[in-house]
């Protein structure tokens, strides 16, 4: 029986979240939607914002990470993360449902 469940968010990336919010000087929540397009048919759309009415939001430390309804079921089981690599840091979503990426990262086939 698979369970669907909402994203996870490592506690690197509240880490990173939390310091962004820092230098800016202002609490704003990470915003992970997806959206129609990308080099694979979906592309995630990573920016800070403010929750709305129908946002899953996913808090800990006082840092917010808000996925909306129409995103949600795309990221059922997902992990959000913030990686440190040599080509640059950046959030990252390692998703279940993807059955295909482009080499960035940012685009994906269901």
């Amino acid at each position: 029986m698979n369970l669907t469940l909402p994203p996870k968010v490592t506690d690197r990336a509240f880490a990173r979240l939390a310091e962004i919010n820092g230098e800016a000087g202002a609490a704003k929540a990470l915003r992970i939607a997806v959206e129609g397009g990308g080099c694979s048919g979906f592309q995630y759309d990573i920016r800070l914002d403010d929750p709305a009415a129908d946002d899953l939001v996913l808090e800990k430390d006082g840092q917010k990470v808000l996925v909306d309804s129409v995103s949600l079921p795309f990221l059922a089981n997902a992990v959000i993360d913030f990686s440190e690599e040599l080509i640059g840091a950046r959030f990252v979503i390692n998703n279940p449902n993807a059955t295909a990426s482009c080499g960035c990262g940012t685009s994906f086939s269901i």
